[in-house]
């Protein structure tokens, strides 16, 4: 213990070990592995995981992650066990619902590089021969998926990391964490305390016990989870004569995800996973003393009650479990988040604290992948805004307000989610100062980073007969109304007004203000108070991390417009350490309503004796206004491609602001406009949103960003990389498309095809009411953007006929938006 090491991973499950390997590749950095459990199998979720590994996902880096990983348990083998077994993976619809899905999952696996095709109910039965093929409509078959061997995984990387000197401690608790002036200094153990440069967290459902160590609440909550398997059973030794699809290492791993189930084989035998009986969580504090068996701690005994009615469902597939005794069943313990995705990054409270928690089997060594390079301060390579530690801002890191959404990540874990579905609960978290008046107006809610938003407004429904509002059908009418379109064209032709307070903000102010923001993004920003500037945050290699928006408040104060919380954590750890910049969340305590169209200038003059002409209040300029009583910073933006304002003010004053405004713009034809109106506009303008048009896997180059890019006198990061770029670097781009039939509707993550093979993904789409058609905004090659290219987009399994086309499609010369 005597010689100090950089790095510690606490955890030697498959994801701790995977860190430890991948930190290790670099000579310069090195590794103690902790984990308080006997090794190579420490009693976590790696040790008794089914191992299961089903790439395709919504989530285009989880499915990365995977694809990662299959990659890696492929290169592994350990006492003449390998780490993987590629038998491939089936998905069966057993209603017309479930029919849908798998080929919008087909679409997805086919956007993510997976190749995957739909087979029909007999092939299916060829593959796994004990289902009932007369219950199944089709299947979702992925050759490359199969069954993960997390134990012989990690014997074969403790073996690696022993052949790197790696000194691996088993049996040995970590008891405190060391943290001084906010960064981690060392981690204290039962073996005795290790001084450290950095630390990541990988313990799974004890991640929490050990966070808390270091002040961080992490948002996870491990959740009891059934698992079980049957005795030998006839018709599945292996490969058959008659079935030659089925692989000599078994029969596929088979989802029946309309009733929550899973299965493998082992040999002759069934195993079973359910993820329909009760939420069963568990406190991660608790585990220990709850499990009976203290090699195995996360394996709980089974409440067999609870495993009944799953059991008769996967009898009701695969009828010769009827005659099938169970040998052995657990109620194993697994980590779930509030939205299900993992949780990776450094931890804004503690510098060198990182976490690479709430990671399944599948993703292992993608998320390994991409923590290592963040302790080694790369880039991870892979979009984690999902995945963000520090997606989640306080109050939603709140056990009131994870935990209820943990369960329900449990309980959908298998159901089809629409991208437009909202959560159930909790709701009502955060509201803006309007909320009473939306309501009155039947505002249909959403909710995002626990704010509610309007998605459209019920008062509204009687504009849906003077609008040229196409129907929808089938999964793109879900979550939507005509009200959407209404709202939309009538914001275009009158004004309206939006709820744009959930937009976060910060003001950043101090002497050394100016010259911070300026190192920190592309933006040349030492103009006059009151300019505005539309601006990057680059990585060291020059990869978008946000777009911000720039306010010039005064000689050292500055309003940000962000994206998330990731992007005030990342500017906290750029701040000079001379106390000269101030960064603060006024978020919460101010509003802004967006008051757009082409009526919008008249309606504010009669509320205001300020000059709003071009020569004191022109495009991209802002000034403090009274708007009747109420003081108001008034921005000349906008995000849908009209002319108008962002209204700022204080959240006491912002009911009578909405009330003014209204009342003013009555004559004027003036209503409120959801969400799904944005939406369309921001699409019909071009404009970019982050997360899903750009992320830090693009450059500003690929995303059509490199306006937003001053190379002047100033030093900003990224800016070296930036300019080593060259043309032959750009490989993809995004471009735009439309649907060449005029009531088509796609949603995004499409795959794009050309020739009839993919070579793109949409990133969002949404139907253009202004232009008549649907737009698709879609990464392709650099080949294929020229406008005029055809290209076909796959939805559903229909292949739709689209256009590459210029940008932006609606008021190309910027006319309407400056006025």
């Amino acid at each position: 213990m005597g010689r100090r090491k950089s790095v510690v991973v606490v955890g030697a499950g498959i994801v701790g070990c995977a860190v430890a390997e991948e930190l290790t590749r670099d000579p310069a950095i090195g590794v103690t592995l902790v984990d308080k459990g006997s090794l190579p199998c420490a009693g976590g979720s790696s040790s008794h995981a089914p191992g299961l590994v089903f790439q395709t996902n919504p989530s285009r880096a989880l499915s990365q992650f995977a694809k990662y990983s299959v990659r890696r348990y492929h290169e592994l083998s350990h006492g003449g066990a390998d780490g993987f077994s590629p038998v491939g993976s089936i998905e069966v619809a057993t209603t017309p619902d479930r029919l849908a899905d798998i080929h919008r999952r087909h679409g997805f696996a086919t956007a993510w590089g997976i190749p995957s095709r739909v087979i029909d109910s007999d092939e299916v039965v060829r593959r796994f021969p004990i289902v009932d093929g007369s219950a199944v409509l089709a299947g979702l078959y992925v050759p490359s998926d199969g069954l993960a061997h997390p134990t012989v995984a990690i014997a074969a990387l403790l073996e690696v990391l022993a052949s790197r000197d790696v000194p691996v401690l088993g049996s040995t608790e970590v008891t405190g964490v060391d943290v001084h002036e906010g960064r981690l200094s060392g981690v204290s153990t039962t073996a005795g305390d290790i001084g450290a440069d950095a630390m990541i967290l990988c313990a799974g459902m004890w991640g929490p016990v050990v966070a808390r160590m270091a002040g961080i609440d992490l948002p996870l909550q491990p959740m009891a989870h059934q698992y079980a398997t049957t005795a030998p059973l006839a018709g599945l030794a292996g490969a058959r004569p008659d079935a030659p699809e089925v692989p000599a290492q078994g029969h596929p791993i088979l989802r029946h995800q309309e009733r929550a189930l899973y299965f493998r084989t082992y040999g002759d035998r069934v195993g079973i996973g359910s993820y329909s009986h009760r939420p069963q969580p568990v406190e991660p504090a608790t585990i220990d003393e709850l499990s009976q068996d203290s090699r195995m701690p996360s394996v709980l005994p089974c409440t067999e009650d609870d495993f009944a009615a799953s059991f008769d469902d996967a009898v009701a597939l695969l009828p010769a479990l009827s005659e099938a005794k169970l040998e052995d069943a657990i109620n194993g313990l697994f980590s779930f988040t509030a939205d299900g995705f993992p949780l990776v990054g450094e931890a804004e409270a503690v510098r060198g604290f990182f976490v690479a928690e709430a990671v399944w089997i599948t993703h292992a060594f993608g998320v390994a992948r991409a923590a290592a390079a963040m302790v080694r301060g790369q880039a991870p390579g892979v979009d984690l805004h999902e995945c963000d530690l520090g997606r989640w801002e306080r109050p939603l890191r709140a056990r009131a307000y994870f935990m209820p959404r943990a369960i329900r990540s449990f309980v959908e874990v298998y159901d089809i989610i629409h991208p437009l579905q909202p959560i159930l609960e909790p709701r009502g978290v955060r509201t803006s100062p309007f909320v009473s008046r939306e309501l009155s107006l039947g505002a249909e809610m959403t909710e995002a980073n626990g704010w509610e938003r309007p998605q459209w407004y019920e008062a509204n429904a009687g504009e849906v007969t003077r609008w040229p509002v196409p129907s929808r059908q089938g999964w793109s009418a879900r979550f939507w109304s005509p009200i959407v379109g209404a709202e939309h064209l009538a914001a275009r032709q009158r004004v309206a007004l939006f709820d744009m307070t959930p937009l976060r903000r910060l003001e950043i102010s101090g002497p050394g203000a100016l010259r911070f923001l300026e190192q920190v993004t592309t933006g040349r920003l030492d103009r006059a108070t009151g300019s505005i500037v539309y601006a990057l945050m680059l990585d060291d290699g020059a990869h978008v991390l946000s777009d911000v928006t720039i306010a010039r408040l005064g000689a050292s104060r500055f309003q940000v417009g962000t994206n998330s919380p990731s992007d005030e954590a990342w500017m906290m750890r750029h701040l000079p350490g001379d106390g000269s910049v101030t960064v603060r969340d006024i978020t919460g305590g101010t509003c802004c309503a967006g008051l757009w169209g082409p009526a919008a200038k008249t309606l504010l003059a009669r509320l205001t004796a300020a000059d709003l002409d071009d020569g004191t209040l022109r495009y991209f300029r802002c000034r403090e206004i009274n708007v009747g009583e109420v003081p108001v910073t008034a921005m000349r933006l906008s995000y849908v491609g009209e002319s108008g304002y962002e209204l700022y003010t204080s959240a006491d004053y912002g009911l009578h602001l909405w009330d003014l405004l209204f009342g003013a713009g009555e004559d004027l034809g003036i209503l409120a406009a959801g969400r799904g109106a944005f939406e369309g506009m921001r699409i019909e303008k071009g404009y970019r949103s982050y997360g899903r048009d750009v992320t830090a896997e693009h450059h500003p180059d690929e995303v059509g960003l490199s306006f937003a890019v001053h190379l002047g006198d100033h030093d900003f990061i990224g800016r070296s990389a930036l300019e080593q770029r060259t043309a032959a670097a750009v490989e993809n781009v995004l471009c735009c498309c439309t649907l060449d039939d005029s009531t088509a509707v796609v949603m995004g993550k499409e795959p794009v095809f050309s020739d009839g093979k993919p070579v793109g993904y949409v990133t969002s789409a949404a139907y253009g009411y202004s232009v008549g058609r649907t737009i698709a905004y879609a990464f392709l090659p650099v080949a294929l953007a020229e406008p005029g290219t055809v290209v076909g987009i796959e939805y559903f399994g229909e292949r739709l006929a689209a256009h590459v086309v210029p940008e932006p499609c609606f008021d190309p010369q910027g006319s309407r938006v400056r006025g």
